[in-house]
């Protein structure tokens, strides 16, 4: 896999594929990326103790595929007003942010050993006055969406091209506080808006479905004013045709069809494992699955 230079305290960065890659060599690429990112969130969250395994392993392939080929930012210059943002929404799956942007060169990938440590920048939930590339606070869910929102109405307003994508759990689009988001967007027709939602059918204790019914999901985005498209949320090359689709004057939503704990047999889709901690046995199992 091509890399650049490896920071100081160890590890490796990763380059960025180039726009005029064939599908068949962008989707073997980004499939490499995306084990690279599955593995360390994986020592990660069995070196803390802590951490939301599941939605970090469903949500991983949409982050390698907008870090990696969409996503027009450079780690050298992380706050560059020109720069594409990418906010977090589901902010409880900050592992597979922190891999993803230590892989692209955002910090040392050696920094990656204090997530959830005491004074760690690492945190459980993702602080943009701490970490490069972080660029909302996100945690407390509902949150992101809105904040994208806004970001796009800011370009708009400066006629600026650079776009804004907001990455959302399932579960999470049972606050409000999206729906008002959406509402304000489809009116002001935000086609630098893209937001996604990680599909993947199950939330804290139970699935989506039961808990509160999202379906028809993509009709509800469309009533708002949205364009709406449905893909594999594991398929780079049909995330990145999503992602990079002709602008129609609305706001996008993507829903990626997802399994929570994609990669691992023994976590895919099982709901306990939205916060379980593998133990050290089951972290040897998970990455010898991950290196096949």
């Amino acid at each position: 896999m091509p890399a650049s230079s490896a920071p100081a305290s160890g590890g490796t960065i990763l380059d960025p594929l180039p726009a005029a890659v064939d599908a068949a060599e962008r989707r073997d690429r980004l499939g490499k990326i995306a084990t690279e990112i599955r593995r360390s969130v994986v020592e990660m969250i069995g070196r803390a103790r802590l951490g939301h395994i599941g939605g970090d392993l469903s949500a991983t392939d949409t982050l390698a595929t907008l870090f990696f080929a969409v996503l027009k930012v450079d780690p050298g210059a992380p706050t560059d007003p020109n720069r594409d943002r990418l906010i977090l929404s589901k902010g409880h799956c900050s592992a597979a942010l922190y891999s993803t942007l230590s892989l692209r060169g955002f910090f040392p990938t050696g920094d990656l050993a204090t997530f959830m440590q005491p004074l760690s920048a690492l945190n459980g939930h993702p602080n943009r006055r701490k970490v490069p590339g972080v660029e909302a606070n996100t945690g407390p869910l509902g949150h992101g969406l809105p904040i994208g929102v806004g970001s796009a109405i800011a370009a708009k307003l400066s006629g600026a091209d650079w776009r804004t994508f907001v990455v959302l759990g399932d579960g999470e689009l049972q606050e409000g506080s999206n729906w008002e988001a959406a509402m304000c967007a489809g009116h002001r027709a935000l086609d630098s808006l893209t937001a996604i939602v990680d599909r993947n059918r199950l939330q804290q204790g139970a699935r989506t479905e039961d808990t509160n019914r999202l379906d028809p999901l993509a009709d509800k985005w469309r009533a708002f004013g949205w364009d709406a498209v449905e893909c594999d949320g594991h398929d780079h090359q049909a995330l990145f045709e999503a992602f990079t689709a002709p602008r129609s004057g609305k706001p996008v939503c993507v829903i990626a069809n997802s399994i929570k704990g994609k990669g691992v047999s023994f976590i895919e889709d099982r709901v306990e494992w939205h916060h379980k901690v593998p133990s050290p046995e089951q972290v040897e199992r998970a990455l010898k699955e991950l290196a096949r």
